[in-house]
């Protein structure tokens, strides 16, 4: 018999237990990347991350003959339902054996929660915030994932979400480079160095860590002014910038960072990562002073980059905005030296930006949907 239980985030045996399942579930994959065990555990914690000062989330894990075979997190961001006018649940943290019981047992336990919130929808994979990644792996299993942000999950799910009655909300998806063939056009450099001189915008490259956590604030400032048009936008707090940024930034390389501004002003940034997957897969989900040193070494190792934050100001993008951005991104990726790039979860209503990185060569390679469903 399967039985569902609600998380108590106050007992340690609760909270160990949905957050090893997927590291059992996965343990044969070699594909899969696990996430850093603290990082799961802050977001449990409402004491210590920013959703929870504004917002409210159950979690529940499935049990059969005492052992855990699935588990699933409901949110309800309240600032998002506002700014976008929504009665909306996300759902987010799903996995689960190949049981569609279970699944569906899991969904409704979620439904229940927020039926009971006067919410009229279940939207997800969403997370705690805009920097959590989205969507369920729906194409591309035979990649790996190039950040721990991006979920990869057996192919299953896809056919458990459609059985229960949920349809497509978005798709996110993931360009690769192959840097060989990457060439931005002649013309849109001299675009780029036109617009710089014109309207006195100038780019900067942080040299030190402690340089690129001055920009933090700055950056995620910009972050709320930049994505207003998105379909996943809604304005994060002061608290949530810091955490989401600073969480970023103290694992980032400078030279893989531009910041785009006018005078004092930011106007744009790009920010890219190394693919450091090989690392955390060794390190199985625990920073221990030995998997700290592999990682900072694969990060000299390492021949993919992963293109994870990149925009400007709506006012500049008509006026060579856009341009400069994708100099700028032809740069950083062959400045650094890399082979490859994974441009990762553009959403296909960003059409502008799809439309140029596959006019850029960018390849579709993986597809992660936001399924939704009335409750």
């Amino acid at each position: 018999m399967i039985e569902i239980v609600k998380l108590n985030l106050d007992l340690k045996t609760d909270v160990r237990d949905f957050i090893d399942f997927p590291f059992r579930l996965y343990k044969d994959n070699p594909l899969w990347v696990p996430p850093i065990r603290s990082d799961i555990k802050t977001m449990l914690n409402p004491a210590k991350h920013p959703f929870y000062e504004h917002s409210e989330a159950a979690f529940f894990i499935a049990r059969k003959d005492g052992a855990v075979v699935g588990r699933l997190g409901v949110l309800e961001n309240k600032p998002f339902n506002k700014y976008q006018n929504k009665k909306q649940a996300q759902f987010y943290f799903f996995e689960s054996i190949e049981s569609y019981e279970v699944a569906e047992k899991l969904f409704t336990a979620a439904a229940d929660w927020a039926h009971a919130r006067g919410l009229t929808s279940l939207v997800g994979e969403k997370g705690l915030s805009s920097f959590d990644g989205y969507g369920l792996l729906v194409e591309g299993f035979e990649y790996p994932p190039s950040m721990t942000m991006m979920k990869y999950n057996p192919s299953y799910y896809g056919d458990y979400m459609e059985r229960m009655g949920f349809t497509k909300e978005v798709d996110f998806i993931t360009r690769y480079l192959d840097i060989k063939s990457f060439q931005i056009p002649d013309r849109i450099h001299r675009i780029s160095e036109r617009a710089m001189k014109r309207s006195n915008i100038s780019v900067h490259q942080p040299k030190t860590k402690k340089e690129l956590l001055s920009w933090g604030k700055k950056i995620g400032e910009v972050y709320n002014d930049t994505f207003i048009h998105n379909w996943e936008y809604y304005p994060l707090t002061q608290n949530e910038l810091d955490f989401a940024i600073n969480d970023a930034l103290m694992v980032a390389d400078p030279k893989l960072i531009k910041i785009i501004s006018r005078g004092e002003e930011i106007i744009g940034f790009i920010l890219a990562f190394p693919d450091v997957s090989n690392a955390l897969r060794r390190a199985n989900g625990r920073l221990l002073p030995w998997s700290i040193i592999d990682l900072l070494l694969e990060f000299k190792r390492t021949k993919l980059v992963a293109i994870n934050g990149m925009g400007i100001l709506p006012e500049y993008q008509g006026l060579g905005g856009n341009a400069m951005m994708y100099s700028e991104l032809e740069k950083t990726i062959r400045d650094a030296g890399f082979d490859d790039a994974d441009l990762c979860q553009v959403a296909e209503t960003a059409v502008m930006m799809s439309r140029d990185l596959t006019g850029m060569g960018g390849k579709p390679r993986k597809i992660h949907r936001v399924y939704t469903r009335a409750v």
